[in-house]
């Protein structure tokens, strides 16, 4: 692959025709463009745009030449193949330089650094690795596909919220690439639903292969759950959309928080219950009011499943509390302890108890996932 404008010029120099083949042979031969035209009942014009690259070299051409000239017609294909292939490379190269701008708008770094990509050090190289991440043929692609077809809520939310747009797209992308790993059932609504059951349990006793538990949980339902680590500007907590007959769900475990972990997963859940498969939900964006709506709905869902708010006046009734008191509620309510302590954060951050006086905010390991 060519990495720069010079090794793109002396490819352009050196880059030789089938025609100039042509040219050679029938001067070996003796063989004028005039007569060479007669013997293969070609126009004049036609053998002249050949030698000059203007015409490609076409299976019946081939064979006419192979009668002529005694050369293979397998020999004059391969050589306009080979031609067309490098022509088309050169072409590609020059084209990728003038993406520089575009490509950069992407946290290319941190996409190598995750594994998600690999290239040189070189415009071409970087951006042959990021459109073949996103399997499109350039910028317009890109845009044409993805931030006017596939991410365009994501996109129109990302831009307003002032986070990065195309890092947005990238780490929703990396989502679709695990979950193509992933093989499942159709979705079931009620499996689905009666796998959250099993969910509340796991989240409560959070084992230590808690994660592949989830994904098979969720995956026997036809649900996808991946984890993706956020890319630089984006902050996003997950996401929830259909890929064909199946949901996916994103989890970026940032904060590295059971309480935000569990929470964000629930919502998830909640926006494939009650919500339809044509929306793209991304956790972490602020919402129009009519899109807010739906988002209340899933925070419901969520704390149904997590800490319910008849727990929570149950749980201020007896403040303060202490790390004791705290785990009994959670046993009691089958919750992580951690869901209480997050709620109380957010109720009042200064209350005493809050998990500042132990390690009440377990991280949750997802490092292996």
């Amino acid at each position: 692959m060519y990495k720069n404008l010079k090794e793109i010029e002396i490819a352009k120099q050196l880059i030789s025709p089938p025609g100039d083949t042509l040219a050679e042979t029938m001067e070996l031969k003796g063989i004028s463009q005039p007569i060479l035209a007669m013997r293969m009942d070609r126009p004049l014009k036609t053998i002249n745009e050949i030698i000059k690259a203007k015409t490609a070299i076409t299976p019946e051409t081939a064979i006419q030449l192979e009668l002529v000239l005694g050369i293979e017609a397998k020999f004059w294909l391969e050589r306009e193949k080979n031609y067309r292939l490098e022509l088309a490379e050169i072409e590609h190269a020059e084209a990728l330089l003038n993406t520089k701008e575009f490509i950069t708008q992407f946290p290319l770094a941190a996409m190598k650094k995750l594994h998600w990509i690999s290239f040189e050090a070189s415009v071409t190289s970087m951006a042959n690795a990021l459109y073949a991440f996103f399997g499109v043929t350039g910028e317009e692609a890109y845009y044409n596909y993805y931030h006017k077809n596939v991410y365009q809520t994501a996109y129109r939310m990302s831009t307003q919220n002032k986070k990065n747009p195309f890092a947005v797209s990238a780490w929703l992308k990396q989502g679709e690439h695990l979950a193509d790993k992933i093989k499942v059932p159709v979705y079931d609504a009620s499996k689905f639903k009666e796998a959250l059951l099993e969910i509340k349990n796991l989240m409560a006793q959070q084992p230590k292969d808690f994660f592949a538990q989830l994904q098979s949980f969720c995956a026997n339902a036809g649900v996808k759950v991946v984890h993706t680590p956020c890319l630089p500007n984006t902050q996003l907590h997950g996401s929830t959309r259909w890929i064909n007959e199946n949901p996916l769900i994103q989890l970026s475990n940032l904060y590295n928080r059971n309480d935000i972990f569990w929470f964000t997963f629930f919502h998830e859940a909640g926006h494939i219950i009650k919500h339809g498969k044509k929306e793209v939900f991304v956790e972490g964006l602020k919402y129009s009011a009519e899109e807010q709506i739906k988002e209340n709905e899933a925070n419901e869902f969520a704390v149904k499943y997590t800490f319910t708010k008849a727990q929570e006046n149950e749980v201020l009734e007896n403040i303060p509390l202490n790390k004791k008191s705290i785990y009994e509620f959670a046993e009691k309510f089958n919750t992580h302890p951690a869901m209480i302590i997050g709620r109380l954060a957010r109720i009042d951050k200064k209350l005493n108890a809050t998990g500042h006086q132990f390690n009440i905010f377990e991280k949750v390991d997802l490092s292996a996932s």
